[in-house]
């Protein structure tokens, strides 16, 4: 591995990145993140996850530092597990997003994850941590879109992810920003122009530290925007092929914890 500068501030993905396939994190990876704020490092996740999924993932950091969480639209203090910043999809816009999307896909199902909590259309396919969860409440489209959200989704029962990327974004792209992070054919949809790297940026510059004293690890599109704007970026042996192509490095995959070599490296 090339030597860099030592960063100020480390920025992971978890599911697909620094967690394992099985959604825990080792050993070897919290003793990573350990010794990047032992090393007076900021350390920051930087995920899809809704608040709701963070508690896991708390307890194994020692509920230390912050979470960027709903692709940048909610931010977690971990030590009090709160809400401490949202920013979220106006009603308005709800109604209209989906409304746009049912015309020209009515294949699609509407879920939403809001500050609080998570409702579902009854034909929205629960999956992963939802299925083992409390499901969430299931209602009809008006009421889905009553409310501003944190995060909407759409989910097609066959299309292939990218592509049904591609056309959502078509659709509706200038109402909201759109990407995908599962390996379904389920699209997640922010505000307009909140990301990962839009939430980041606010963090880093909060403590004075510039994108060049960073470093970001991600898999999926959704991690392409936080990938561009960190100084040195990362992927996993696994992610997907648009990551790999966009990063300036490579590290092992998620179940060989990928970002502990390298975490371990830069703080030794």
């Amino acid at each position: 591995m090339q030597s860099l500068p030592v960063p100020r501030l480390v920025a992971t993905d978890l599911d697909g990145t620094a967690l394992r396939t099985d959604g825990t994190i080792s050993s070897r990876t919290a003793a990573a993140f350990a010794r990047v704020e032992d090393a007076g490092a900021v350390l920051v996740f930087v995920t899809g996850r809704p608040p709701r999924w963070m508690s896991s993932v708390a307890g194994a950091v020692r509920h230390r530092g912050l979470a960027v969480c709903a692709n940048g639209a909610l931010i977690y203090d971990l030590h009090t597990e709160r809400i401490v910043e949202s920013h979220l999809i106006d009603t308005e816009v709800l109604g209209e997003v989906v409304a746009a999307l049912r015309a020209n896909v009515p294949e699609l199902a509407f879920s939403v994850e809001y500050e609080g909590g998570f409702a579902h259309e009854s034909e929205f396919r629960l999956g992963g941590w939802d299925k083992k969860a409390v499901a969430g409440l299931r209602v009809g489209t008006s009421t889905l879109t009553s409310r501003p959200c944190a995060k909407l989704l759409a989910l097609h029962p066959e299309m292939d992810p990218d592509r049904l990327h591609a056309t959502v974004d078509d659709l509706v792209g200038h109402l909201v920003t759109a990407t995908h992070s599962s390996g379904r054919a389920l699209i997640e949809m922010s505000a307009q122009g909140v990301t990962k790297a839009t939430a980041l940026a606010t963090l880093a510059e909060r403590n004075d530290i510039k994108p060049a004293q960073v470093v970001a690890f991600g898999d999926m599109p959704n991690d392409l925007p936080m990938l561009s704007w960190a100084g040195t970026s990362y992927a996993v042996a696994n992610a997907h092929p648009d990551v790999l192509a966009a990063v300036d490095h490579v590290t092992a995959a998620n179940n060989d914890d990928g970002v502990a070599q390298v975490l371990e490296e830069l703080y030794r």
